[in-house]
């Protein structure tokens, strides 16, 4: 199943599910006029938006993720590997220090990751 697209504004109110879900809808109302300085009618479109696309379900007043935030961020990033460097993860790193060098810490976590997915 491929993850849906979530946008920017949709992502932030993500954040806030996830952080609290299961969380009634009026507490999503409330965590949104503090966080993001939402009206209640523009949290009730976005969860009503986000449930008619898979991203949420709303049961009795209670949202809860259908979507992690992990398969969003891997969407994500795939698509701007895929849009913007051709695919080319290589390429995407390379772009990517060039702008914000690693830290020794970061450099050792991806050597990990690579470590793991060759073994």
């Amino acid at each position: 199943m491929e993850t849906p697209k979530i946008f920017e504004s949709e992502y932030r109110f993500c954040e806030i599910v996830w952080e609290h879900e299961p969380v009634s809808s009026g507490e999503l109302v409330k965590l949104c006029l503090e966080q993001l300085e939402w009206k209640k009618s523009t949290t009730y479109t976005v969860i009503r938006r986000l449930t008619e696309r898979g991203v949420l379900k709303s049961e009795h007043a209670v949202v809860t993720s259908l979507v992690s935030r992990e398969e969003v961020q891997s969407s994500e990033s795939a698509q701007v590997v895929d849009r913007t460097f051709s695919g080319s993860l290589p390429r995407f790193i390379a772009a990517f220090t060039r702008r914000k060098p690693l830290t020794p810490q970061e450099a050792d976590e991806i050597q990990k990751i690579i470590d793991a997915y060759k073994g």
